[in-house]
């Protein structure tokens, strides 16, 4: 046997200190920058903004800023300034070095450990400075204090000359100047306004009379954009029911704090029937929610039902209305500071201190008991909500039994209309939902049967903005999705049962096509919202044009560009010869199975359209607004954005 040791000893490649590598300073940051910003993507690229932004925000938190300004320069690179008390200057004990140069040059060092210099604080890592000069191709930073400006700059995370004093001011803060690295972001390094400024908008809403600017100088004239809330998270709150009708005109807003954790939350009911409830800890969103989150749907759920008891609006021998029934149609934000977050996993999107949960019961049942016995009328509407969701979820219960009962069977059978595929990879597996019986007809003749499936869908379905669950399930076409999706619905939907891992939306390139679009669309969102999260729900895109000289086709996508690519493509066609058919294609019907093919399901040649949920409090408010019950925000939607309309009426 020892022997055998030898000889694999001999054989193996050769494992010892030699091959243990040491990465220096910001090296590994640049090596692997995943790690510390998640990506390095779009979503990684924009992280580096909020990692500096954070730092100001903290100075916020602690009492000494109260502006900041965020500025995309005109080479795209990235300057933040604040008003708070600067990055100290004077020599860190340890390093030898300024603390600011010590701040952007080495992992872990800032004030947010050891409780001097920040109570509350939202990035814990201490890496942020560091990382993003790691990922930048330059860096400089100018702290003004002490009646100095003091300068220092960096290049790819290297320090290129000793902290200097630059000249005298008045003024105190810090402005933090970055280009991201092209060799780090190599799928983009431009900056998108519209994502930066509504996290900006975010944070002024989460800390109550900070004010943020936002500025892009890209353009001809300069964007710019201030955000200042004196009402808070109570403001938000309003800002998300902006576009709906609401039980009650003034958000509900309770405070407190309890072994120095600071809880608020803002709440509001509308005649919806989803909620939408936000939770942050130290200005983070934490879509996973977390117990703070947990805290208070258990301490909502206890209240109302108390009230609605003692008040004799359930009566004895009636149940308590479950955790649904009370948040239906409710819009709550909740926000936590907290000295010493934990948070469950490197995304930081869900809180996981435990004491969090009791705190958060306590406070807001204490100020939502009080506000209850203190406004009856409002207290009364909420119970009512309930009531009434209680009602359209027991009728919901009987339809699911009802037709469980009329098959024999249970609703997971697949539906007679679904043309399926043969894999039962999840991972590799298609469903197209196709509109009109013709377009399906063509889908299910030209699709490869391996892995494709199509689910024909007729009209258009029912608008679940509008309805209450009992309703939606009686829709014959939104069970049959439901069914073909293998997700279940309501309580029973669980995402990693879906049977197929793309979920394309083909309807044809006209109002009606795009109106079934977003219904669907709204259904995904309100409904099978973790399908939509995962990314597994998709837009195909079949031409709208196809130009044809003998043999030879070309294909025009829909877009803003259709007509002048279209006149570009006939007069490429045509270059002397003989002028070629131009074929509009106002229907999927309108293709063979061989088009549709070509153009529209084949891996090899389509182009598909991923939805996605970037912020998820503005795509609520978009849905609501196109799809809700007002007509004046959706009429003034239509009327400023016609002209970017590319649909040929």
């Amino acid at each position: 046997m020892a022997e055998d040791i030898k000889t694999f000893n001999e054989e193996a490649n050769e494992y010892d200190a030699s091959q243990i590598q040491v990465l220096e300073g910001l090296e590994a940051v640049r090596m692997r920058p995943g790690m510390y910003i998640g990506s390095t993507s779009k979503e990684g690229l924009h992280h580096l903004v909020w990692e500096i932004v954070d730092n100001s925000i903290d100075e916020a938190l602690a009492g000494f800023a109260t502006h900041i300004e965020v500025t995309i320069e005109e080479d795209n690179s990235i300057t933040v300034v604040d008003d708070g008390r600067g990055i100290p200057v004077d020599i860190q004990e340890k390093t030898g070095r300024p603390a600011v140069e010590t701040v952007f040059t080495i992992l872990h060092a800032g004030g947010k450990f050891g409780g001097g210099g920040y109570k509350v604080s939202g990035g814990l890592h201490g890496v942020g400075s560091s990382v993003v000069n790691a990922l930048s191709t330059q860096l400089d930073v100018t702290v003004y204090k002490n009646e100095k400006m003091y300068f220092q700059e960096y290049k790819r995370g290297l320090v290129i000359d000793d902290l200097k004093i630059i000249g005298d001011t008045e003024l105190h803060g810090t402005k933090v100047h970055f280009t991201p690295d092209p060799e780090i972001f190599t799928e983009t390094t431009n900056f998108e306004f519209e994502k930066l400024a509504t996290r900006v908008r975010e944070l002024a809403f989460l800390n109550r009379g900070l004010r943020i600017s936002i500025t892009d100088k890209r353009g001809e004239e300069d964007k710019v954009l201030t955000y200042h809330y004196e009402g808070g998270i109570q403001s938000y709150v309003s800002f998300i029911n902006e576009n709906k009708t609401t039980l009650f005109d003034t958000p509900i807003f309770t405070e407190g704090e309890m072994e120095d954790i600071n809880v608020e939350v803002a709440m509001q009911y509308t005649a919806d029937y989803h909620s939408t409830v936000l939770s942050f800890a130290n200005n983070i969103n934490t879509h996973e929610g977390g117990t703070h989150e947990q805290g208070f749907r258990t301490a909502l759920t206890r209240v109302v039902n108390d009230y609605a008891r003692k008040n004799k609006i359930i009566k004895e021998n009636e149940e308590n209305l479950t955790g649904d029934d009370i948040r239906e149609g409710l819009t709550a934000v909740i926000s936590i500071k907290h000295p010493n977050p934990q948070f469950e996993g490197q995304t930081k999107t869900k809180l996981g201190n435990s004491e969090v949960s009791r705190i958060v019961n306590r406070l807001f049942s204490d100020a939502f008991e009080r506000f209850l016995m203190e406004n009856p009328p409002v207290a009364r509407k909420i119970v009512d909500k309930g009531i009434l969701a209680s009602k359209a979820r027991i009728a919901a219960k009987r339809a699911r039994e009802v037709t469980r009962k009329k098959s024999g069977l249970e609703i997971s059978n697949l539906p007679g209309k679904l043309a399926d595929c043969s894999s039962n990879n999840p991972k590799e597996t298609e469903l197209f939902i196709v509109e009109g019986d013709s377009a399906g007809g063509s889908a299910k003749s030209g699709r490869n049967r391996e892995f494709q499936a199509i689910l024909p869908i007729r009209g258009k379905i029912l608008n679940v903005e509008k309805a209450s669950m009992d309703k939606i399930l009686a829709n014959e076409e939104i069970r049959s999705l439901f069914t073909a999706m293998g997700t279940g619905f309501g309580a029973d939907f669980d995402v990693s049962k879906a049977r197929y891992h793309k979920l394309v939306i083909m309807t044809d390139a006209d109002v009606d096509g795009a109106h079934i679009r977003t219904l669907l669309l709204t259904l995904f969102y309100r409904y099978m919202r973790p399908v939509v999260e995962a990314g597994y729900v998709y837009i195909a895109q079949p031409p709208i044009y196809g130009v044809k000289l003998g043999k030879e086709i070309t294909y025009i996508l829909p877009g803003a560009n259709q007509e002048e690519e279209l006149q570009r493509v006939v007069e490429d066609m045509s270059n002397g010869r003989s002028k070629p058919i131009v074929q509009r294609y106002k229907g999927l019907g309108e293709m063979d199975d061989h088009q549709l093919w070509d153009t529209t399901m084949d891996p090899e040649h389509r182009i598909m359209a991923r939805v996605t949920v970037d912020d998820a409090a503005e795509a609520d408010m978009i849905f609501d607004m196109l799809m809700g019950d007002r007509v004046e925000p959706r009429r003034d939607f239509i009327e400023a954005n016609a002209q970017y309309s590319t649909i040929d009426i």
